[in-house]
């Protein structure tokens, strides 16, 4: 296209050829020069130098049977071509603008299209800073941040992320974080040391404070790092901010330790695998002070809402063949009242995990209101805290939580009268 852009300024003639060659077609578009005839034979000689007038070579009509034939209708013979033609000055060897204008878009067309697939940089300062959101370790190589921006599918009926969003972007910077310290090696997290012996981090405790949710659109940074926990043990702690404010969205600690992948039973770190991890650990407080509360049991008898027949669908799997620690968050709201649910958000949570739930596990949620009595009217609470297990059908604890709700706000008011009736 730039060619025949160059070819409308500059005309150029044709090479030498023998008397009797055909010429090349017209690829170019255009009229169709007075050298070519209806046949699109080429029957100009080259003219002599510097001659500005071309001779044809005239035919005489073909004969059938003896008879003339015309040319058909709409074609001209070489001499009425010839003769139609003005002579050839500097205004009539203008190039044909409409061709050159027409060239000229087509290549900034096709230049814009390539850009816009390569244009990947942010179009807002609120956008992400790492468009692939892969994130990278800072502060000496102790702390691993990423970026996340909050999709349109993550949030809830409430227009926020949800819980189960956060704790995602919280597991997901976890092993983003063995990752780019180049100790993955197979598992979920594992070390080369660990895989060597079938080990598996497992999360035994998970505390959780929220100040405020993320909405659509919302970009968060989330840091993470690890420090040790007794001896057999590690804490992982996240902080989340807003990328744009600062501000302090939600603070999680949590608690692990190794499971032998084939046995399923809890293991003591080797003294390889410490290794390989106690030269990442940061001397530091948790974030969030260890809540030491005992959590009561709860059965039929004792818990004020009860969901049955919860199984684990394949997606709830992860890579080691158990249900994602994330999954069992939905499950233990699934029996939180609905006046809880819609008139308040949570604010805090405490999650102690007793024991993995695998593919044909069949759960029930317990839900019991603190300070409230069975059936009792909650449209007037202000803050209110739960207690939650979620069980085996045949009575084996899966995982025992505690919950703190606040009433949701709008437009900065507190939710009238708390809980919707």
């Amino acid at each position: 296209m730039a060619a025949a852009a160059t070819c409308a300024f500059f005309p150029t003639g044709n090479p030498p050829s023998d008397s009797g060659a055909k010429s090349s077609g017209n690829l170019g578009g255009g009229s169709v020069p007075g050298s070519i005839d209806a046949r699109g034979l080429n029957n100009v000689k080259k003219p002599a130098f510097g001659s500005l007038q071309a001779k044809a070579n005239a035919q005489a009509p073909p004969k059938v049977n003896g008879t003339k034939v015309g040319v058909m209708d709409g074609f001209k013979t070489d001499d009425e071509v010839i003769s139609s033609h003005h002579p050839r000055t500097f205004i009539n060897q203008l190039p044909d603008w409409s061709m050159l204008l027409a060239a000229i878009t087509t290549i900034f067309l096709a230049a814009e299209k390539q850009w816009m697939m390569l244009d990947w940089k942010p179009k807002r300062p609120d956008m992400l800073v790492d468009p692939f959101g892969l994130g990278k370790i800072v502060e000496d190589g102790f702390i691993f941040r990423q970026n996340f921006s909050i999709r349109s599918y993550e949030i809830g009926a409430d227009r926020t992320a949800s819980i189960e969003t956060m704790m995602n972007h919280l597991q997901e910077t976890a092993l983003n974080h063995v990752k780019s310290a180049g100790l993955m090696h197979g598992g979920f997290g594992s070390t080369p040391e660990m895989s060597k012996r079938n080990l598996i981090w497992v999360v035994t405790k998970m505390q959780v404070v929220v100040d405020r949710y993320p909405t659509w659109g919302d970009v968060v940074q989330v840091d993470t790092w690890v420090a040790a926990s007794g001896k057999n043990g590690m804490r992982r702690d996240w902080l989340i901010r807003d990328s744009t404010t600062g501000d302090v969205l939600m603070r999680a600690s949590s608690q692990w330790v190794m499971m032998n992948k084939e046995t399923r039973r809890l293991s003591k770190i080797p003294d390889e695998a410490r290794a390989e991890i106690e030269g990442y650990f940061v001397d530091s407080p948790p974030v969030i002070d260890d809540d030491s509360r005992k959590l009561p049991k709860l059965d039929e008898t004792t818990a004020d809402y009860t969901r049955t027949g919860l199984t684990p669908r394949w997606s709830d799997l992860d890579v080691n063949q158990h249900v994602n620690n994330v999954k069992y968050i939905g499950w233990i709201l699934e029996s939180a009242p609905m006046q809880i649910l819609e008139g308040c958000e949570l604010a805090a949570m405490t999650l102690e995990y007793r024991r993995e739930c695998r593919r044909d596990s069949v759960l029930q949620s317990l839900t019991s209101v603190l300070d409230k009595e069975v059936g009792g009217d909650l449209t007037n609470f202000g803050n209110v805290e739960c207690q939650h297990v979620l069980r085996l059908e045949n009575g084996g604890e899966v995982v025992k939580g505690r919950t703190e709700w606040r009433p949701k706000l709008i437009n900065g008011i507190g939710s009238l009268g708390g809980f919707p009736a």
